[in-house]
């Protein structure tokens, strides 16, 4: 299934898998040593010109069949504190794919996150403006 910005500048911005370190240091200063609160280890991020391209894009995730949604954070809803990110902003989807190919494989209940993002913020992102 196809979501992604319309235009010319959205698009899959490729991850990594979150680092042994930067997982270790959310552990401890988020999740108060509460492992279980961590579901960002795997993660991809699709930008999009408009917001409407996201909105699209979130209404296909949620509707798919395969999908099970664990959480979504809308940091893009005009009541979020942006300060509490230090003005970042997205829309953070945990979920995990339930299928017959994830259960083969035993990650049938393996919670990832989407982040969905205008391409504005990708950009400043992609400059280390969120990372640690």
């Amino acid at each position: 299934r196809r979501c992604g910005g319309g235009g010319g500048g959205g698009g899959v911005v490729w991850a990594k898998i979150k680092s042994p370190a930067r997982a270790s240091e959310k552990v401890v200063r988020c999740y108060s040593y509460d492992v279980s609160r961590l579901l960002d280890i795997c993660r991809q991020t699709i930008a999009f010109d408009t917001v409407d391209d996201l909105v699209q894009c979130l209404r296909a995730i949620v509707d798919d069949g395969d999908v099970r949604v664990v959480r979504i954070k809308n940091r893009l809803d005009m009541g979020y504190d942006s300060g509490e990110s230090a003005g970042y902003r997205d829309v953070a989807i945990n979920l995990w794919v339930c299928n017959s190919t994830t259960g083969r494989f035993g990650l049938d209940t393996h919670v990832c996150e989407v982040q969905l993002m205008l391409t504005q913020f990708a950009s400043v992102k992609a400059e280390d403006g969120h990372k640690r």
